[in-house]
């Protein structure tokens, strides 16, 4: 199975699903992960402007990812927009290169502007083509009623996203409370009192579509 995980911000789909993208590689699966921008301008001071690129690498390094296939690309912040065909044209080549069975992006219901398009775009890329599921991003979502798929993990997936999420060294010096282990263990053991496991993280079945192999 080959699964594509795009994130706006290099290191959103990290945050998100680092625990399902390290189950998914353990069971086989070749993982594949996109980021479109990184974020320049939203860098803190004594930092170098690329140091999320260079963090979400060593991140997605962590969680098992050969780094040959890390895509990042260099869309403005906040401004996916005005790129929203750009954006579609590089999804649609990915597409047809990779051609994933599954792919991950932010629930329909997250209002950031840049989540929005990424969405939006990636519904239209692979709508065809294979599954799309929603990754949650708590922070925003004003409703978090649509999340219907729970990856079930374990103690050493929560270990290999904590780890990877540890290298995003400029995020975490803004002092963002999701980022820190309390947080993303505290989330991830209510998802998990949902199915009546450990841990899981949880996602909105955009497509899901099963071929005949």
């Amino acid at each position: 199975m080959k699964v594509l995980s795009i994130s706006p911000h290099t290191d959103d789909a990290v945050v998100a699903s680092g625990g399902s993208i390290s189950r998914i590689l353990e069971e086989g699966a070749q993982v594949f992960y996109l980021g479109l921008s990184i974020a320049e301008e939203s860098v803190p001071p004594g930092f170098p402007k690329n140091a999320v690129e260079s963090e979400t690498r060593l991140a997605t390094q962590e969680l098992g990812i050969d780094p040959k296939k890390v895509y990042v690309q260099h869309f403005p912040v906040r401004r996916f927009n005005e790129h929203r065909q750009e954006i579609l044209d590089l999804l649609v080549r990915l597409r047809n290169e990779i051609k994933p069975d599954m792919v991950f992006v932010p629930t329909t219901v997250d209002i950031h502007q840049d989540h929005e398009v990424v969405t939006r775009e990636s519904i239209r890329a692979f709508r065809n083509w294979c599954s799309i599921y929603g990754y949650d991003i708590p922070w925003n979502d004003l409703y978090g009623t649509k999340m219907n798929v729970f990856y079930e993990l374990n103690e050493r997936h929560m270990e290999m996203k904590l780890k990877a999420v540890s290298c995003l060294k400029s995020q975490i010096a803004k002092k963002a409370s999701y980022l820190t282990a309390q947080y993303l263990r505290s989330i991830a053991i209510e998802r998990g009192v949902r199915i009546k496991t450990e841990y899981a993280e949880v996602y909105e079945a955009i497509r899901d579509i099963r071929r005949i192999h």
